[in-house]
This record gives structure tokens, sequence and C-alpha cells, in this order.
């Protein structure tokens, strides 16, 4: 993410991508460690200069999943779901993940998927999964990047051409999270519980509590009751 940001900041071309065979210091949303095992997994940051104002950013983010889950049911034959905001899932474990940052009127969009990874450190080995522990065989990096993208530039032309109600809409019918599950939302300073009710035009996520009121959901870590 650093270094594709210098190069959005020097003026580099939309599409440069920035490609690590390991992080030393991956991060995810709210600074959270993305642990970044050298030559198992994909870790590449985006450069897009769409045109678009700062507002789209939520339904950017909702795109880059969608683009995600695509390249891995290309690659792997494996249907992902996706947890609002930035979370590609196999079943209740987390594949692959999204960080989308401004700089100037770039965004760099980080996506990390775990690929040949054949184990994690304990703290995380009950949420983590990789393509390899789902499939019992090794990828290609190379040729999922190929497809990532390729995909990426599908919906981000779909968010350009349709805007965000293409997204939203897309977005929906992909992830079982957007509405009708039963969540807890960690919102840093308090923790709600209730159950989705759909992501707004936005690209912000409803959720009804049990007092019957709905709170929308600007940003905060979804987890399943």
């Amino acid at each position: 993410m650093t270094e594709a940001a210098a190069l959005a900041d020097a003026g580099c071309a939309s599409g440069t991508a920035v490609v690590a065979d390991e992080q030393i210091a991956g991060v995810g949303r709210h600074g959270h460690a993305w642990h970044s095992e050298p030559g198992t997994g994909l870790y590449v940051s985006i450069v897009l200069r769409l045109g678009l104002p700062a507002a789209t950013l939520p339904c950017l983010t909702l795109a880059l999943g969608l683009a995600t889950a695509e390249a891995i049911a290309r690659v792997a034959d494996l249907r992902c779901d996706l947890r609002w905001p930035n979370d590609v899932m196999a079943g209740e474990r987390k594949l692959a993940g999204i960080l989308v940052q401004l700089t100037g009127e770039a965004a760099v969009c980080g996506i990390g998927v775990n690929v040949n990874h054949a184990s994690f450190p304990l703290e995380i080995a009950n949420v983590a999964t990789s393509l390899r522990i789902e499939t019992g065989r090794t990828w290609d990096i190379d040729n999922l990047l190929t497809c990532l993208l390729d995909s990426v530039d599908s919906f981000a032309n779909m968010l350009v051409t349709g805007g965000a109600a293409a997204i939203v809409r897309a977005f929906s019918n992909a992830s079982s999270y957007a509405a009708g599950k039963r969540v807890r939302v960690d919102m840093g300073e308090r923790t709600i519980e209730g159950v989705t009710e759909g992501v707004d035009a936005a690209g912000f996520l409803r959720v009804r509590k049990a007092d019957g009121a709905t709170e929308l959901i600007l940003a905060g870590g979804v987890r399943p009751l």
C-alpha cells in the first residue's frame, strides 16, 4: 500500500499494480495485522483513477470484494461469500480481504488472498483459511493475479457505468450477510446486535436491533451471531 500510494502521488497510470512476495507489516482495516507468509499468498495494491467522488469509496470496496470472489471462482472453482464490507469468506473463515485508501484523486486498493498457506498462527487459525486448505491443492499465484486484475477492471467499469446501484445490487445478490443475517457489529466504542436489513444506496449496512430500531453501519467489524 505504501509503495502504491507513492506511485499514485507521482502520477502513475490507473491500473498500476504493486505485488509483494511477502509483507513484513501487512495491515487490514482498523490497523489489524494481515498475516503475509512469504511465497504463499497474493498481496497486491492497485492504483485506480475512476474520476468518482470520495462518497463512492464504500461501493468501491464492495466492488473489489465482488472482483476477488469472481477471480477465485474462475481459478479454483470455489464459490465465496462476501461479509460486509471487505471480507471474502469460505464458509465461516476469511479467505481474502480488501483495504481501500484515498491519496489525492486516486484510490489505492489493497487486496490480500490466502492462496497456498498450509496453516495459520494460533491466534487466527480458527478464523482464517486458504485456497490450499479449502481445495486440498496448491495454486498458481500469478494466474490468480491475472484473473484478479481482469475482474477488478470489470467491476470498476461496472461502478463507473452503472453507478453505485449496480454494485449494491450485485453485492446484495452475492452476500449472505447483506440481509436476514443475525450479526454482532463492533464499532470500537460500542457493539450492537441485530439482523441485517440490506445495503443502502451508498454502500452502508442497515441493521435492525432488538428494540426494532434500524441503525446504519458506516464502519465496523461484522460477525455472525
